[in-house]
């Protein structure tokens, strides 16, 4: 989130190093066997930040998932500024005493810093949340103007769906399951990991696009059966990014998922999915395509009009400030090709 707005705002050679993650650092690939006994592959993953600045690569990292912060690494780098998300994986949660820790600890070593929050710190979502850590971004670097642009374009493109579906009697609401086909899950006797009432996918689901949550218990990843999933039988199954990417060709053929050919979402082939975001703990610049992927599989009807593969073209181009062909690309590097009639990373 803190490298996408950056980048935005043009000051992404100020980056000395010092990233929090692992994932910002690489790129993915992954293989998926059939029930016809072929394979297929994706290659060359990796966020959107990574592809359009490759160097960042090569900077050092002072944290990531699961290991605390190594402050020594980060006082040898002398930076100027330190800007901290809580909420994405590498400090996750708010009430954590090794945040607390990890903030006490950086002040004191007289590194001037500034905490921005992302959206699932708070209890109830709240997408101006997310505006508020761009504007406080665009503060640090003295472009408010381009950060408030940036702020207004993602809501801009949030309201497009609010508004269309806004309206939608309940009887006619599908219900709908964000599905994480996790390697995990399946390793400890579950089917795949699913988002509850208490959590942002929740809100795009029922908040944004208007749509049912078919999974109306709190729980946030939460590992279930597919005995549990076959009793819900959503109407329309987004695929989330879940220890991998998943397309909806792996539910539709994989051998360990051919128990769930049964449900109305694989019957009717209503399965979709969001875009490869690597260490997905929280939300960042690209939020607005998982509110359009929802939307478009949830009221196919309503949103006609839009073409989801030409629309990640505008969004990349007004995002990032790139040409047509960056944006193919990035369209790409984030596995929605699924979406274009031939799928150029989508390889048999």
């Amino acid at each position: 989130m803190v490298e996408g707005v950056m980048t935005v705002l043009g000051v992404e050679d100020k980056i000395i190093g010092g990233v929090g993650s692992s994932c910002i650092q690489r790129n993915f690939n992954y293989t998926y066997p059939t029930i016809s006994g072929e394979s297929y592959e994706y290659t060359d993953g990796m966020n959107p930040v990574t592809y359009l600045n490759r160097w960042i690569m090569d900077l050092p990292r002072i944290s990531e998932s699961k290991t605390a912060v190594n402050f020594e690494a980060l006082s040898a780098l002398d930076p100027d500024v330190v800007i901290m998300r809580v909420g994405s994986c590498s400090v996750r949660n708010i009430d954590d005493e090794s945040v607390q820790k990890s903030i006490d600890t950086i002040e004191s070593l007289g590194i001037p810093l500034v905490v921005v929050y992302g959206p699932n710190c708070y209890k109830e979502p709240d997408l101006s949340k997310m505006s508020n850590e761009i504007r406080i971004i665009g503060d640090v670097f003295n472009d408010q103007a381009k950060a408030e642009r940036l702020a207004d374009y993602l809501e801009e493109q949030v309201n497009i769906v609010s508004e269309r579906t806004k309206n939608v009697p309940d009887n006619d609401k599908p219900e709908v399951l964000v599905f994480g086909l996790s390697p995990r899950a399946r390793k400890a006797g579950g089917c795949g990991q699913v988002f509850g009432l208490d959590t942002i996918e929740s809100y795009f689901i029922t908040d944004i696009c208007h749509a049912k949550n078919a999974f109306d218990e709190p729980g946030y990843f939460k590992t279930v059966s597919e005995e549990q999933i076959l009793a819900r039988d959503p109407d329309v199954i987004v695929l989330c990014t879940a220890s991998g990417y998943h397309p909806p060709e792996e539910l539709y053929s994989a051998p360990y998922y051919q128990n769930l050919e049964e449900l109305s979402a694989v019957k009717n082939r209503r399965v979709s999915a969001l875009p490869w975001t690597p260490c997905n703990c929280a939300k960042r610049l690209e939020y607005p395509i998982d509110v359009m992927v929802i939307a478009k599989a949830s009221y196919p009807e309503l949103f006609e009009d839009i073409e989801l593969e030409r629309w990640l073209l505008d969004f990349y181009e007004n995002v990032y400030g790139v040409d047509e062909a960056t944006a193919i690309e990035l369209r790409s590097t984030q596995w929605m090709d699924w979406c274009v009639e031939e799928c150029p990373t989508c390889a048999n």
